[in-house]
């Protein structure tokens, strides 16, 4: 059985509950990990240290953990955790909420300075914004940019449209809302009621309800005992009345299973499973998601299930795409729901035409729009037709809302009706553009079911027999479709700083910054090396190590011009020219001797800057250029630079160019390419994160180079 690896709305509605306990608490410090983990460290008055966190990569959750549960504080806190600390240290936390029913938390703090919110988008690729008191975009994880909505620095804050709520509608609604399926009550319940394939199964059987039964059979009765269930679960979430579970496979034996699923409350489709009582919902998380990766090891470690689980990923596929066509369907209704209003407005033109000139013609004498109002209902009780289509009248807004053919319209009084209706026609065309983003999603989603079935057959067409892993040492190992590859990897010093090795094996090491610069040059620059700079202004103190640090200068070592060629591309690739979006640049070189910290008299070098004496040797317009790339042998391990040595050690490469997307999200860009590309992809998970990929992509923005 596959382990539930996100928070589905009805967990988030429980748990936003029970973070309302923490409010109060003042934050100490932020951190960000890498997968996109932040952290929050608070303390409470009551409570004590509070661990608050918040996962927005693969397991994406929130979480109040124990201190033994946290892991160890980066070494390099990166800008955005930077970002976080000096808006929220020393505030408090002031509130925890849902948005509507989506897998969107907002968790906002105050300071006499302002206030700050944190928006975690648990859904998709996830991303954490955050927000200023007017609710503009401070920073964020990742960048959005689609036709429906946008989050990018700067702008205000868009929050998606809002699902539909099944814990907050009426029996009539609810009723309706399945009416409109043609497909089973299973699928309705986790499609048109986005309540998910589990929650849609559980409350049929909860309901005692055929799952399968198809919707155009369904009667009365049915749809009362699953709005029962659906009732009787809002007011345990209401009430706090929760008896959290983690569900765990029963073994044969006495050590436990795996751990499957956390809930809230007990769930009768798991009456095959182990459950586990806590007392806090917020505990069964920590306890869930702090051994999900255990779990998943210990999983991929046994020999029963040596064979990726190919089913549940394409059942997971085959459930998307339910709830893509879903998400499409409520697109349609959507858009001819406009179009009918549209429709409508001209259909009773006259009608709607004295009904927005009364109340602009009001506006014109004085009149206030409480007593505007106050006519239309004097009017209905006198039967007037016109009075009668009147619903409601909103001055803060300009408009007033009537009723034509069964429908509610809010109109503008500013503008007249063939301006109203074009609106609502507008409106339609903006809702049908959703739906053509919905349609190439699942596309893209049918293609990657055909992909997985596609492994599974390769799976099945391979000898898996034991002698794999005793392969002839000769023999060239199809590492992206092997089943498991092996963890082995080494730590170096020059890990410290940005590195790569030339085609002709020679070190070359660069500073990210202005104290590694100085680093390299005092520490690191000696006898027989070659020191590279940009002519450009901002770049890394590059040099290629002739020898080890701790190894004895040979005269007859040669640097191949090769070499240095690919030296001087690292310099210019990761320099202010590819911050600034340009393709190629001059840089230059000298011997190990020729670099100084000491002045000229009357000049001064600031932090991470040398004086450089004596000729020096150039290239020309070279061009930037950088690959990264995963190796399997003789190290798995992240590496990247010059695109022709990467491409000469690493297993598979992606090259990428200047561009668009900053360096996070093109590093997660980056990872999901790279999951794409190995069977196994829990070995990406371990070698290539986004974190240690974007170790090797330069400042600015890039995009992958087709």
């Amino acid at each position: 059985m596959e382990q539930k690896r996100e928070l589905t709305s009805v967990d988030l509605a429980a748990l936003t509950g029970e973070l309302s306990a923490y409010e109060g608490a003042k934050l100490d410090k932020a951190y960000l990990y890498e997968n996109g983990l932040v952290r929050l460290k608070m303390r409470h008055f009551d409570l004590g240290r509070t661990e608050l966190l918040i996962d927005t990569g693969e397991t994406k959750h929130l979480r109040v953990a124990p201190p033994e549960h946290v892991p160890p504080a980066p070494e390099r806190p990166p800008n955005f955790a930077m970002m976080l600390r000096n808006r929220i240290e020393g505030a408090e936390l002031v509130g925890v909420e849902q948005f509507e029913f989506d897998r969107i938390v907002s968790i906002t703090f105050d300071r006499p300075d302002g206030s700050t919110t944190l928006v975690a988008e648990l859904f998709g690729d996830g991303n954490l914004a955050v927000l200023d008191e007017n609710g503009e975009v401070v920073d964020c994880l990742n960048t959005v940019r689609l036709k429906s909505r946008t989050v990018v620095p700067g702008a205000k804050y868009e929050f998606p449209d809002a699902r539909f709520n099944p814990l907050r509608v009426d029996y009539d609604a609810f009723e309706a809302r399945l009416t409109q399926s043609d497909t089973d009550v299973v699928r309705t319940l986790a499609t048109q009621l986005n309540l998910g394939g589990i929650w849609g199964e559980e409350l049929c059987t909860r309901a005692g309800v055929e799952k399968t039964l198809d919707i155009e059979e369904a009667e009365s009765r049915h749809f009362e005992a699953i709005y029962e269930e659906l009732r009787a679960l809002r007011d345990r979430i209401d009430s706090g009345d929760f008896d959290p579970r983690v569900y765990r496979e029963r073994t044969d034996g006495d050590e436990p299973g795996r751990r499957i699923d956390v809930t809230a409350v007990p769930m009768e489709e798991y009456a095959d499973l182990e459950p586990v009582r806590f007392e806090q919902f917020t505990d069964a998380l920590d306890d869930y998601f702090t051994h999900f990766d255990e779990d998943d090891e210990e999983a991929a470690a046994s020999e029963d299930r040596n064979r990726p689980d190919f089913e549940a990923e394409i059942e997971k596929q085959k459930r998307i795409i339910e709830q893509q066509q879903g998400a499409i369907e409520n697109f349609e209704r959507q858009a001819e729901a406009e179009r009918e209003k549209a429709e409508s407005l001209y259909a009773h033109y006259d009608l709607v035409d004295e009904i927005l000139t009364t109340v602009r013609e009001a506006r014109a004498d004085g009149t206030p729009w409480d007593e505007i109002e106050a006519r239309f209902e004097q009017g209905s009780e006198q039967g007037i037709p016109a009075a009668e289509a009147v619903r409601s009248v909103d001055g803060s807004e300009g408009t007033v809302t009537v009723s034509i053919d069964d429908s509610d319209v809010t109109l503008r009084v500013s503008d007249g009706v063939e301006k109203n209706a074009d609106r609502l026609y507008t409106e339609a065309k903006r809702i049908e553009e959703k739906k053509q983003g919905a349609q190439e999603a699942i596309e893209n989603t049918r293609e990657e079911l055909e992909e997985i079935k596609a492994r599974r057959e390769r799976w099945e067409a391979e000898d898996r027999g034991e002698d794999d892993e005793d392969e002839d040492e000769d023999e060239d190992i199809d590492w992206l479709n092997r089943s498991s590859v092996p963890v082995r990897k080494s730590e170096y010093w020059y890990e410290d700083f940005r590195w790569f090795h030339t085609s002709d094996g020679f070190l070359v090491i660069g500073g990210r910054n202005a104290d590694e610069n100085e680093e390299i040059v005092k520490k690191y620059l000696s006898r027989g090396d070659l020191f590279f700079h940009t002519q450009a202004h901002g770049g890394p103190a590059t040099v290629l190590k002739a020898t080890g640090p701790s190894e004895a200068y040979d005269d007859s070592i040669e640097i191949p011009d090769r070499s240095t060629e690919q030296a001087a591309q690292f310099a210019v690739s990761y320099s202010s020219i590819w911050k600034d979006g340009k393709f190629a640049a001059d840089a230059y070189m000298v011997d190990h001797d020729q670099v100084s910290k000491t002045p000229e008299s009357g000049e001064f070098l600031e932090k991470g800057g040398f004086a450089i004496r004596g000729d020096r040797t150039y290239f020309e317009d070279t061009p930037v250029g950088v690959a990264v790339g995963i190796t399997c042998e003789p190290e798995t391990r992240v590496i990247g630079g010059p695109p022709e040595p990467i491409r000469e050690r690493a297993e598979t490469v992606i090259e990428v160019e200047p561009g668009k997307y900053a360096q996070n999200d093109i590093a997660k860009r980056l990872y999901r390419e790279f999951r794409d590309r190995f069977t196994d992809d829990s070995f990406v998970r371990k070698v290539a994160s986004p974190d240690l990929i974007q170790e090797f992509l330069p400042p600015g923005g890039s995009v992958m180079r087709e």
